[in-house]
């Protein structure tokens, strides 16, 4: 067996549950080799962020260039971009077709409130690279940080508005997902998946659990890489989002660190 490339552009997470590590993890789980393009180091654990440093739009182009001349990557996945001018940087190669799917996980700010975008980030992702995206995994903040509102999510119907509202910034699907819209559902996890001809809700039962970070990036990896193996967008999704609830209960027993912490996406606890 020769396995699919995703390429996976995103920041390093030095306590290993989120970031380009999770994104490693989540596409050998499918079976799936992982390039990376790094665009950041962050001084990380599972309780804090104490340190970012954002690497020059130079090298990232030049990792970027560097797989895709050479390894033919059948889908793309971003993660932390960092600043305005990596967003533009990506956006330039999504607009003149060199990634053959991408897709955009907006991660703006960590699970601790440690801000990971700079100020102006989020409007350039949401006015130059939305556009250009296959298919945006973004939260119920990062919905509403792209859109610039305080919209309310009391129900699955409120989640579908959210997606609608980014379709017309121009990607081609989102999917709105519930896991942090605990208060107005706190028995289900719903996320929802939005295009101009179609919605699906993918159900599933909330898990609680205090080893959850990484759960966003892991999601949306899972997604690239059954891209890449050939399937459709909605077994893709349906895919990964049953790896990463399997992950999420299997490590509800790990302790590692003080705080919220990893995912057994490998399933060592099965």
């Amino acid at each position: 067996m020769q396995p699919p490339v995703v390429l996976t552009i995103a920041g390093s997470d030095s306590g290993g549950g989120a970031g380009i590590q999770a994104d490693i993890r989540a596409l050998n789980a499918r079976q799936v080799f992982a390039a990376t393009a790094l665009t950041a180091v962050t001084a990380q654990n599972t309780t804090t962020v104490s340190s970012v440093d954002l690497l020059s739009d130079e090298i990232v182009r030049a990792q970027i260039d560097a797989v895709l001349t050479d390894l033919a990557p059948r889908a793309v996945k971003t993660g932390m971009l960092g600043q305005a001018s990596t967003v533009r940087l990506v956006a330039e190669y999504a607009s003149s077709g060199r990634f053959p799917f991408l897709v955009m996980d907006p991660v703006l700010v960590t699970t601790t409130g440690f801000s990971l975008m700079d100020s102006t980030g989020a409007g350039v992702i949401r006015d130059e690279l939305l556009a250009h995206c296959d298919l945006i995994t973004p939260n119920v903040e990062e919905a509403q940080a792209l859109l610039g509102s305080s919209f309310t999510v009391s129900s699955v119907t409120d989640l579908e508005e959210l997606g609608v509202a980014l379709l017309e910034f121009g990607p081609r699907a989102v999917l709105i997902k519930g896991g942090h819209a605990q208060n107005a559902l706190p028995d289900t996890s719903p996320d929802v998946l939005v295009t101009r001809s179609s919605r699906k809700v993918f159900d599933g039962v909330r898990i609680t659990s205090s080893n959850d970070h990484g759960t966003g990036c892991s999601l949306a990896s899972a997604i690239a890489a059954g891209i890449a193996l050939g399937e459709p967008l909605e077994e893709a999704i349906a895919n990964a989002k049953s790896l990463v609830a399997s992950a999420m209960k299997s490590s509800e027993a790990w302790r590692i660190g003080r705080g919220r912490g990893p995912l057994d996406i490998f399933g060592w606890n099965r």
